[in-house]
């Protein structure tokens, strides 16, 4: 097949309804490789991606991203013409076509929505084939009416008709002197969330009940912005000039020399060591918040642009001194690099765009809503909008009955929740897990804490452990028999979630699906597995405080755990999927999928091709004579032997 070419081509953007995550990612990944200049700043784009077909609903999907547009017919811009004058059909250059779809009508910005089979289609032909016949329509931004509510806040604070270099992935040497020439003088250009409120008591209030909050259409993807937009910090200012001589004179300044890992360009986390602390940590904690904002306002591919660039630095091992060095970090580009400006020129270790959205109250009920258990992003932004909910009062008076019994135990345990569980009690915890699994089956059993006390986590907010048995007999239904012993002493007060997939399919690897039909899943759901609330039955004063009331409320903490049952022949694959963050995971997928035509999840690993189960634990039979692991962490280093990928500790992976 010919390699595609899209460097000439405009801004890209992905238009992420109605795409499943996979194929967000897989198309993503395939504009990179082509060369396409990928944007997730949608006011930059020129090309969009979108399986929204009507075109009303594509512009108000736009508009929900800061985007206000007027639809144009192509005879006002000349598409839907198959020729030009002068020229035969089929006739036109790959730089004629990348040049018309720029979006230029008579000087006039256009913005061109394709379907994203174009891009397959361009891949098979091995040149750009023509946008219009893959056409939805195109539109032309407008200044948003005077008389129309604020639209969400965009992934970007960048103004109209900004100038400011094309937001990719990582910077191609044709444009990396620019982007270091003019990473000082540029527009910053995002605004983001804000860290969850502390925990606070449940107030009951009284007077009218809250009714649906009418400023806030349904719609939008984001809370709306504030009338008067405070200004940013102004950037080092830093002639030209004096640039340049610094970039010769870089050798010469406190800018070390890159870690391997860049200089061979290793860009998947999984392939270097990224510890525990970081001498980064504060810059790095001010880009998690402005990634959870992203989260809230479902912007997916902003989480998964922030969340490659913080893995990127997190692996970094200098203090970063000067934006240049951002600029070489896989994932890193010009507005990562402008917010580490902004951030050192702050005074208060507080990003601009950050102190903005800890001050937006919107922002705060939705963060408020997404730290209780068992809601997510959209649940909350429902809650807000749709609702007109406002705290967990008016959720208990006016929705209790509609949540989910998940839901229900998450707002009734809210404070609780919150109040991270020191690694003393973890390990407290896991030592009873273990000691049931042993009582219900034999010694055999072995257990594993893993999730973020693994990586090193001084507290953490639950307890994820991993329970297996050499023999596979004794993990079938052993999460039922588990549970029911926990709970038989009172360790379990609430069971939220028991699935017993890993038992109904006998223990197998999930069968391999076709991510292209949308059906498939990455896997980390599908072993055995209770999700419990927990509460030691013992205190201090327990039998006297029985003695006077048989009801006597235990006052112990409620926490969350998870106990997970891995099958041991895919034991090590089961440990790796929930011992990494969450980059650390997602690169780990793609690593297997990219450079070896594999899938991977916790339940094992597949051939793409033939779906046939790959055997990593059993690395090493024939000629070594191995046989299977005796323990579940060399079972682990197994699997990254299998892979081709050097070991990393737990306390290696901690991507944030």
């Amino acid at each position: 097949m010919p390699s595609l070419d899209l460097s000439l081509f405009p801004p890209v953007f992905v238009l992420s309804t109605y795409f499943p995550p996979e194929d967000l990612h897989e198309l993503e990944d395939g504009l990179l490789e082509a060369g396409a200049g990928l944007t997730y700043d949608v006011r930059e784009a020129r090309v969009v991606f979108s399986r929204v077909l009507k075109p009303r609903r594509v512009v108000l999907e736009l508009r929900g991203l800061g985007v206000w547009c007027e639809m144009l017919e192509s005879s006002k811009v000349g598409l839907g013409k198959r020729k030009r004058e002068g020229t035969e059909d089929g006739d036109e250059s790959t730089e004629s076509e990348a040049e018309d779809a720029r979006g230029q009508a008579g000087g006039e910005q256009v913005i061109k929505i394709v379907r994203p089979e174009w891009f397959a289609e361009s891949q098979k032909a091995g040149n750009p084939l023509p946008l219009e016949d893959f056409l939805i329509l195109q539109c032309r931004p407008v200044d948003r009416p005077s008389n129309a509510t604020l639209p969400p806040k965009p992934p970007t604070s960048a103004k109209k008709n900004s100038k400011s270099p094309v937001r990719t992935t990582a910077a191609s040497p044709a444009n990396t002197t620019t982007l270091q020439q003019t990473i000082l003088n540029r527009a910053k250009d995002d605004a983001d969330p804000t860290a969850r409120p502390a925990a606070r008591t449940l107030k009951r209030r009284f007077g009218k009940p809250h009714q649906p909050s009418t400023s806030a259409p349904a719609s939008w993807a984001a809370s709306s912005q504030p009338a008067t937009k405070p200004k940013y910090a102004h950037l080092l200012q830093e002639t030209t000039t004096e640039h340049d001589a610094a970039t010769e004179n870089a050798a010469n300044t406190d800018i070390p020399p890159p870690p391997t890992w860049v200089t061979q360009n290793l860009k998947y986390a999984c392939q270097r060591s990224t510890p525990f602390h970081n001498p980064n940590g504060a810059f790095i904690g001010q880009l998690k918040k402005i990634r959870e904002a992203r989260i809230l306002t479902l912007d997916e591919i902003g989480v998964r642009a922030y969340s490659t660039c913080i893995a990127s630095l997190a692996a970094y091992p200098h203090p970063l001194h000067h934006p240049r060095e951002i600029l070489g970090l896989p994932g890193c580009d010009a507005k990562i690099a402008n917010l580490f400006v902004d951030f050192v020129h702050s005074g208060s270790g507080v990003l601009p765009a950050v102190a903005e959205l800890e001050a937006d109250e919107d922002m705060q009920v939705l963060q408020h809503f997404y730290g209780v258990w068992g809601v997510g992003a959209a649940t909350a932004r429902e809650w807000l909008y749709e609702k007109g909910w406002k705290d967990l009062d008016d959720v208990v008076e006016f929705g209790w009955k509609s949540l989910s019994r998940v839901q229900q135990i998450g707002v009734k345990f809210y404070d609780e929740f919150l109040d991270l569980i020191p690694r003393v009690e973890v390990e407290g915890i896991a030592a009873v897990v273990h000691g049931h699994a042993v009582k219900v089956r034999d010694e055999g059993v072995q257990s594993l804490v893993v999730g973020g006390y693994r990586r090193g986590k001084e507290a953490s907010g639950d307890v994820d452990i991993i329970l297996s048995h050499p023999d596979e007999r004794q993990t079938l239904g052993l999460i039922t028999d588990v549970v029911a012993s926990l709970e038989s002493e009172g360790w379990v007060t609430h069971t939220l979630l028991l699935s017993l997939q890993a038992t109904e399919r006998g223990q197998a690897t999930l069968p391999f699906r076709n991510s292209g039909s949308g059906s498939g899943g990455h896997g980390f759901d599908t072993l055995d597995k209770a999700l419990v609330v927990w509460q030691d039955p013992v205190w201090a004063t327990r039998k006297q405080d029985l003695r006077h009331n048989a009801n006597a409320k235990n006052p112990n903490i409620h926490r969350r755990v998870d106990i997970i049952i891995a099958p041991w022949r895919t034991v090590g694959c089961a440990v790796l999927g929930w011992s990494g963050g969450t980059t650390f995971q997602r690169d780990l997928r793609r690593y297997c999928k990219v450079e070896k035509g594999w899938k991977f999840d916790s339940s094992g690993v597949r051939e793409r091709g033939s779906g046939e189960v790959v055997d990593l634990e059993r690395w090493g039979d024939g000629a070594g004579g191995q046989g299977r692991a005796e323990g579940m962490v060399e079972a682990e280093r197994r699997v990254f032997e299998g892979m081709g990928l050097e070991w990393r500790e737990a306390g290696e992976r901690c991507t944030g």
